[in-house]
């Protein structure tokens, strides 16, 4: 039987959550106490979690990031919140879908089934944690996350995406228009100023590693990254 973790502080929702989801043969277990979600967390071992944007003391985008630190379990946000921006706040900070209340039960249970799948399941790829290794520098692409000499970084979706791109072709240079591609597939009016934001708030987190300029920009091309070698 497989646990979710209901992270809402509306007790009576989280309760209707569990009640309909047991019906299903899930064992559900809902935080009580806002102040050690991690804690739950940990003790129940969930496989998929339900988290709200809206709670006591700290917000649902900080829990999520907390959760990605440690694992890769599927995270579902539901909230009431349903502007565009929150959305993409959810995935940013490594949330995997995002449920608007009110919803239907019915499709909970469908995204539920669906991410549990593409986890464990028949759609998983692999099991192992996809990560890079160059230059001493390791970047954790799925929990959105970087490690040098001993130090660690948080990044946001977009720019794990980035700083993937860039390590894939360490040495060479790769386009803006790749960039951006990889970045907003999707998305055709991405105003060209924003990946200079994105590529500035890399370049902030790996110097704050140690690791100084070494995201180059080459003129009328693109951007190069060159790793120093192995730590000291």
């Amino acid at each position: 039987m497989e646990t979710i973790l209901i992270v809402e502080d509306d007790a009576k929702l989280a309760d209707l959550l569990g009640a309909y989801l047991s019906k299903y043969e899930f064992h559900t277990v809902a935080v009580e106490d806002f102040n050690r979600v991690l804690e739950t967390f940990e003790q129940a071992a969930p496989s998929l979690v339900l988290l709200d944007v809206n709670l006591p003391r700290f917000d649902g985008f900080y829990w999520c990031r907390q959760l990605r630190k440690s694992s890769l379990c599927p995270i579902l946000f539901i909230s009431a919140r349903d502007s565009g921006m929150d959305q993409v706040m959810a995935l940013e900070n490594g949330g995997d879908d995002y449920i608007t209340k009110p919803f239907q039960y019915e499709v909970v249970l469908a995204k539920i089934r669906s991410h549990l799948r593409r986890a464990y399941g028949s759609y998983a790829q692999t099991q192992e944690e996809r990560k890079l290794q160059t230059g001493g520098l390791t970047l954790f692409a799925e929990r959105y996350m970087i490690q040098y000499a001993g130090q660690s970084a948080e990044l946001t979706q977009k720019e794990s995406v980035l700083l993937e791109a860039l390590l894939l072709k360490e040495g060479r240079v790769v386009t803006r228009e790749q960039l951006l591609d990889l970045m907003w597939k999707d998305q055709h009016f991405i105003d060209d100023n924003t990946l200079n934001v994105y590529i500035t708030r890399v370049r902030r987190k790996l110097k704050e590693l140690g690791l100084g300029e070494i995201v180059e920009t080459v003129r009328g091309a693109g951007y190069r990254i060159s790793l120093p070698g192995d730590p000291p």
